[in-house]
């Protein structure tokens, strides 16, 4: 058996011709702000294509470089100053930052209506309660590669490998949230491969290079490699594709993968945020509240 490699370039084009159609005709467009600390390459690079996805579909973009040594303070001003800009309509932190500055200080001083990324704990709370305001980009690329493939996630076991805030976490109370079972494993699970092998749908997320192999993979499963590595100076994932998709009946390769869904999910984000922003209050209430929220069934057993 061959699985399928899940195109995410052409998924992550039908979001973006979707999100562009919702703003065609609108006088001021949305405003994406992104605030970089330092000049990390990767970083750049990851910026380079969020601003190239904004100028594709009509959103203004904005970086705010600062020096790899300034305050913590200098970056919660900046961030206060976009906060109080109402021509912004989202902030986005290229993350990681300096060592001297910490990040939950310069996450939690964005305004929850303008954090995009849904890096704020107001969000995330949001997420686990399954009433999204925003969806953490990733977590969401990746739940929405499923289902656009048709892929069951209802009473399915979940693997996930890797419990960062950004993509472990999050997508965890989000499956949850679709009725699977979710187990989180991370860098103290002990006979990991094991586990691994009883997944319905494994999500590599622990960002190491070809960490998952064959053997790790049940016949028949669903594999979601969220890695972005560099091994050898070759760009790859947390899963040995290789080998593994044949044992796999549906996986995304690295590049091509998850990673245009992760930017493709910002800028529907990014919308989002401007439609809470521009339209009235009643409107707001139901654009919090609309189909994001559980099903009717009872999710709490």
């Amino acid at each position: 058996m061959i699985g399928k490699a899940i195109d995410g370039k052409a998924h992550a084009a039908a979001i973006r011709a979707q999100v562009k159609e919702r703003i065609a005709n609108c006088k001021t467009p949305p405003h994406l702000a992104v605030i970089l600390v330092g000049e990390n390459p990767a970083s750049m690079l990851y910026i380079t294509n969020k601003k190239k996805a904004c100028e594709e579909i009509g959103i203004k973009f904005s970086l705010y470089t600062l020096a790899k040594d300034v305050p913590e303070e200098v970056v919660l001003e900046t961030v206060n100053k976009l906060n109080a800009n109402n021509a912004i309509h989202g902030i986005l932190t290229q993350q990681p930052f300096p060592k001297h500055i910490c990040k939950e200080n310069i996450v939690r001083a964005i305004l929850p209506e303008k954090d995009v990324d849904c890096l704020h704990p107001f969000n995330l709370g949001l997420v686990a309660q399954g009433i999204p305001t925003f969806c953490p980009c990733t977590p969401s690329g990746v739940i929405t590669l499923l289902k656009w493939e048709g892929v069951t996630i209802s009473g399915k076991h979940a693997v996930i490998i890797g419990r960062s805030d950004i993509v472990g976490k999050p997508l965890a109370f989000m499956l949850l949230n679709e009725n699977a079972t979710v187990t989180i494993c991370h860098s103290k699970t002990r006979n990991l491969a094991e586990i691994c092998r009883y997944a319905d749908i494994l999500v590599a997320a622990a960002g190491q290079p070809k960490l998952v192999t064959a053997n790790y993979v049940k016949d028949g499963a669903v594999v979601i490699d969220t890695g972005i590595n560099r091994k050898n100076g070759v760009l790859c994932g947390d899963v040995d594709f290789e080998s593994v998709i044949s044992k796999a009946a549906y996986i995304t390769p690295v590049p091509g993968g998850v990673g245009p869904m992760t930017i493709a999910i910002l800028m529907e984000n990014c919308v989002k945020a401007w439609e809470l922003q521009t339209i009235g209050v009643k409107n707001k209430i139901q654009l919090v509240t609309n189909s994001n929220q559980l099903t009717s069934e009872d999710n709490n057993v």
